[in-house]
């Protein structure tokens, strides 16, 4: 089954490119069963969008599961450098403009800042 593209995607040839990268992360006890491109585009859509973990769209692996590569590829080396931020780099990713929540905490605080020059002016 075909899942729905979305903006946060990225192609698969880049992620040919990081997937190496991404692999050195987990132990090679036993073959990998989930689709890492499924999973690494479930975290760019999570960086993206800013939703909650529970509401990833259910196109994608579980939650739990992507979670759980998110935590493992996050994990900062001794530069203090993760996985991820080396995938995100080498990818061209360049990050979310602004979610939801950001932008209405801007609007919160433009609101405040307008209230207190109101007050003292």
């Amino acid at each position: 089954m075909k899942r729905t593209k979305y903006a946060s995607d990225i192609s698969k040839e880049k992620f040919a490119e990081i997937e190496p990268l991404l692999r050195s992360v987990r132990r090679s006890t036993k073959p990998t069963t989930i689709d890492l491109y499924e999973v690494f585009c479930a975290v760019l859509y999570l960086l993206r969008t800013g939703c909650q973990w529970r509401f990833l769209p259910g196109e994608f692996p579980k939650w739990q599961s992507v979670y759980a590569y998110w935590r493992k590829w996050n994990e900062p080396d001794q530069h203090g450098v993760s996985v991820l931020e080396q995938a995100l780099k080498k990818s061209g990713w360049r990050g979310p403009r602004e979610t939801g929540a950001q932008r209405l905490q801007h609007v919160l605080d433009y609101g405040r800042a307008k209230r207190e020059e109101y007050r003292h002016g």
